[in-house]
């Protein structure tokens, strides 16, 4: 792999994001750190194979809940259509707080695993989330 050093980077810093966004990956050393420069086409082909799982379960009142798989997302709504899309909402909002908190949740360990999901939802929006999620019967 080739590390490019950080001052080099620094100073092609618009060559580094053209070759980024077009061609490769970059990867880049600062004395201890080592970081990954992606572009966003290039995060969403790594993510693709996550998707939003969700149990469905139909209650007595014939309102459906759905909950998230991965994530700690509950929601009830009136029909499936209806909570896919509050649970959607719900993604999007969860994913934008996690990502303004992240040095915080990145690190907890009931929530180092919804990394992937977060950058996900972030790449996406409500409708596309939507669209995503996969829901499967839940037991009551």
């Amino acid at each position: 792999m080739d590390l490019l050093n950080a001052t080099d980077v620094r100073k092609n810093w618009s060559i580094t994001l053209d070759q980024v966004a077009h061609e490769r990956p970059a990867y880049v050393k600062r004395t201890h750190d080592n970081v990954a420069i992606i572009s966003v086409s290039t995060l969403n082909l790594m993510l693709s194979g996550y998707h939003f799982c969700a149990q469905k379960y139909k209650e007595k009142d014939g309102s459906v809940t759905l909950s998230a798989v991965d994530l700690d997302i509950v929601v009830n709504e009136a029909n499936e259509q209806a909570a896919k899309r509050r649970l959607a909402e719900y993604i999007k909002e969860y994913a934008e707080e996690f990502y303004e908190e992240y040095a915080l949740w990145s690190k907890a360990p009931n929530r180092v695993g919804h990394i992937p999901y977060v950058f996900k939802a972030l790449t996406m929006d409500t409708n596309a989330i939507e669209g995503d999620i996969i829901c499967q019967s839940g037991k009551n």
